[in-house]
């Protein structure tokens, strides 16, 4: 098959560009660079630089599909130029269905989040459970989502939608490279590596095992497959939505010692508030995930996802 992935120089649609490529498609990926890197574009990948807007320009009836990772995703940024979020993840989206349409490619995975449901009042969070985003980079991703569904049901589109929750680890020379960095994880590892002093640990009184937040962490390379097995259940006219998790939390303090024990670096922490908007648990259901797209995680190990994040951690600080 012949799969366009939009934003696939970034952490997550570069993965999934490696996943397709080993598993024998071909893959052109198209990236503005804006927020990706020219480096975290896979070998064998043929590589445009423009914008997901434009993809009219590119996208032909030789393709097979689309995997949809291109957007502004930074939460606090969201909040101060809300305007960037919706021209560029909700009008580029429409952009790109239309070109779809034009060209007869007539199947999407769209990469989508957990942040659709805000501040849920129960966990497990199941796909049923009431979507209330507490931000603009939220808001659109629940549009696309929606925008979907009626692409779907109007012009018989095959979508489907994956809600991340917390992403992690490295596939090989491809990992994280946020600039600025705001999860968690490579934050930690940056302390490890001396270029933080400490890591901030925004609030201690929550009604945890420790204290503190716990969220749901899934390995990179269990993502990726996961978009690979949705290609396949893509069903014309249905849009569905699948929430990504291993449905086992771990807390902000569970990280850092996990990190302390991989890196063999002390990782200092620093206490601070609470931060405005921080639900105490955070954990998918991913029964629909299983069911539907046949899933199954096997990195769940979170010494193991850290392993392979500081693996790559150290391979970006020497430049190996």
């Amino acid at each position: 098959m012949r799969y366009l992935v939009t934003g696939g120089a970034g952490y997550v649609g570069g993965v999934v560009a490696a996943h397709l490529l080993a598993a024998g498609h071909r893959v052109t990926v198209l990236d503005d660079l804006s927020t990706g890197f020219r480096a975290g574009v896979p070998d064998g990948a043929e590589f445009v630089e423009g914008r997901v807007q434009d993809a009219a320009k590119w996208l032909d009836g030789s393709f097979d599909g689309v995997l949809h990772f291109a957007a502004c995703s930074q939460v606090g940024e969201s909040v101060v130029d809300p305007e960037k979020y919706w021209r560029n993840n909700v009008g580029g989206t429409i952009e790109l269905l239309s070109a779809m349409r034009a060209a007869g490619v007539r199947t999407l995975v769209f990469s989508s989040t957990a942040a659709v449901y805000g501040e849920p009042t129960t966990t497990p969070i199941t796909e049923d459970a009431p979507t209330a985003p507490t931000n603009p980079y939220g808001a659109t991703k629940l549009a696309v989502d929606q925008m979907l569904a009626g692409e779907c049901a109007a012009h018989g589109l095959a979508a489907v939608s994956l809600r991340y929750f917390n992403v992690a680890g490295a596939h090989g020379a491809q990992g994280e490279r946020h600039d600025p960095e705001s999860h968690l994880i490579p934050i930690v590892l940056q302390v490890a590596q001396g270029r933080r002093e400490a890591i901030s640990v925004y609030g201690t009184d929550y009604p945890t095992v420790d204290g503190t937040c716990v969220r749901d962490y899934i390995h990179v390379d269990d993502l990726a497959e996961a978009h690979l097995l949705a290609l396949g259940a893509a069903i014309p006219g249905e849009h569905l939505v699948c929430n990504l998790g291993n449905g086992n939390g771990f807390s902000v303090r569970e990280v850092v010692e996990a990190a302390r024990a991989v890196t063999g670096h002390p990782i200092p922490e620093a206490e601070a508030g609470r931060r405005a908007g921080d639900p105490a648990v955070l954990v998918a259901s991913a029964d629909r995930a299983r069911e539907r797209l046949g899933w199954r995680p096997s990195r769940s190990d979170l010494a193991g996802i850290i392993a392979d994040a500081w693996a790559f951690a150290q391979r970006e600080e020497t430049g190996a």
